[in-house]
């Protein structure tokens, strides 16, 4: 098994409740709104790091990073948008397993079409009065096990 650690929405901070929660993740995900390029620096010192940029992401440093990503983890495919809205593709006719969004800072788990949509939530600065959050996901030969944790900050 393989857990990936999600995150979004960092705005520039990486609280140290979330890189406690991602501590021993085999790989993970930014799915935008990074910040800061640091934010990136930090998480891949504890992984590896898929990161996309988010509409916050608009500074010089950003441009390296694509709007979207595919990856394949353990034999899934999972494909990253900033906002799930946004989505151009098909994810079941294109064989995406799981679609992982961030943007609207509301953490999600859903099945749709056979398609696990994960959204982590926003572990950056709070925003109205939402929970500050990201989310693992555990990878088996066998399935998919979503979880979202509060960082309770």
């Amino acid at each position: 098994m393989r857990r990936i650690g999600i995150i979004s929405d960092t705005h520039g901070l990486l609280r140290p409740e979330a890189e406690q929660h991602l501590s021993g993740v085999d790989h993970i995900i930014h799915a935008g709104d990074i910040g800061r390029p640091e934010i990136i620096d930090r998480l891949r010192g504890i992984a590896p790091v898929t990161a996309i940029r988010g509409n916050v992401d608009t500074a010089d440093w950003a441009a390296a990073y694509a709007a979207t990503a595919t990856v394949s983890l353990g034999g899934w495919m999972v494909h990253v948008v900033h906002d799930v809205h946004d989505l151009q593709i098909d994810p079941a006719a294109t064989g995406i397993d799981v679609v992982v969004s961030g943007h609207s800072h509301r953490a999600g788990i859903e099945t749709r079409g056979g398609v696990l949509y994960l959204n982590p939530g926003s572990a950056g600065p709070r925003r109205f009065r939402l929970p500050i959050t990201l989310a693992t996901l555990d990878i088996s030969a066998t399935g998919l096990t979503p979880l979202i944790h509060d960082l309770g900050a």
